[in-house]
């Protein structure tokens, strides 16, 4: 059900793509006529090119993980009340975000800040390719702004950190697939009966992806031994894929440790000018409040293509917002 809904939501984009396409092309044999079409032309480009940079993004998403639900944690930088109510500004641009894209969200922990803000918040988001789109918001954000809470109104600087890891689901489905497997059969040694010794009843199993070997001659038949063979390597492939969780787990939290407030991924400058700048890809938005009213997707997409490409989004000066 879950690729049927995939294919039919592939099939329907494809199908309003091809829609916009022709009222473009329509509208061009219009303007060719003489009719006056300029605005309509831009108003449907600039809706087409829209509709293809989120069909790009879905289409930079092939990471392991990048398909899951993800949990979200945000924690406020030195700084007191000020940090902690930036925490909670990109807290409420998260959720919108969420809101927005139709996915699920639980506020699992939420620690209120004194005076104002949080001190940390973590979110359960759920939803197709969360994980995979919030990994550009991964790192410290910078907020520039004269501070409210200033009786002198001078301008402030705060950070905040944000973490993401993907949300795994707890069971762990082991396929043994008969083409990974390599088996072979031996004569028993030891105790167990003349049968047992002159027959090729032992079975040794190899996985072939991992190397894994078991081996099995304890019962007086083949079939026997191959069916406990392949229990024993079931296991063991289970506990082989709890120990690469386990790694990946580790590598998650030596990137949130290396997280530090010199080294922040993006600007949000509210003060003497507006501008939210990603120091990785370049992009730069002029609509600071649309961006923290959690529309992100611009950020997110020029995440994606610096993270398969290399490339930024433009040349903009990128120390306008030192």
């Amino acid at each position: 059900m879950q690729e049927r809904k995939r294919l039919e939501r592939a099939v329907a984009e494809d199908a309003d793509v091809r829609g916009m396409t022709e009222e473009i092309e329509t509208l061009f044999e219009l303007g060719r006529e003489g009719e006056p079409v300029i605005a309509e032309v831009e108003q449907g480009l600039k809706k087409l090119t829209a509709t293809l940079e989120i069909l790009e993004t879905g289409m930079l998403l092939n990471g392991e993980n990048d398909h899951r639900s993800a949990i979200l944690t945000v924690h406020p930088g030195a700084g007191g009340t000020e940090s902690q109510d930036w925490a909670e500004m990109l807290l409420r641009m998260f959720l919108r975000w969420a809101e927005r894209n139709n996915f699920k969200c639980e506020v699992t922990d939420r620690l209120e800040g004194e005076g104002a803000g949080i001190k940390s918040a973590t979110v359960e988001i759920e939803g197709e390719n969360v994980y995979g789109l919030l990994q550009s918001e991964i790192g410290v954000h910078r907020l520039v702004r004269i501070s409210p809470f200033d009786s002198a109104a001078r301008r402030h600087t705060s950070f905040a950190s944000v973490f993401v890891i993907p949300l795994v689901d707890d069971d762990i489905n082991i396929e043994v697939k008969p083409d990974d497997l390599k088996v072979d059969v031996f004569r028993a040694s030891g105790a167990g009966g003349q049968h047992v010794n002159r027959t090729e009843s032992a079975v040794r199993m190899t996985h072939i992806p991992t190397g894994i070997v078991v081996q099995c001659q304890n019962e007086r038949s083949q079939h026997k031994n191959r069916a406990s063979a392949l229990k024993q390597m079931k296991a063991r492939l289970y506990e082989h894929e709890l120990a690469k969780r386990r790694v990946e787990e580790r590598k998650l939290e030596d990137t949130k440790m290396e997280i530090n407030f010199g080294s922040q991924i993006r600007s949000y400058v509210m003060a003497p000018y507006r501008m939210i700048k990603d120091h990785r890809t370049k992009k730069s938005i002029g609509d600071v409040d649309r961006v923290l009213d959690g529309d992100i997707g611009e950020l997110i997409h020029a995440f994606l293509v610096w993270k398969r490409t290399g490339k930024t989004a433009g040349s903009a000066d990128d120390d306008a917002d030192e």
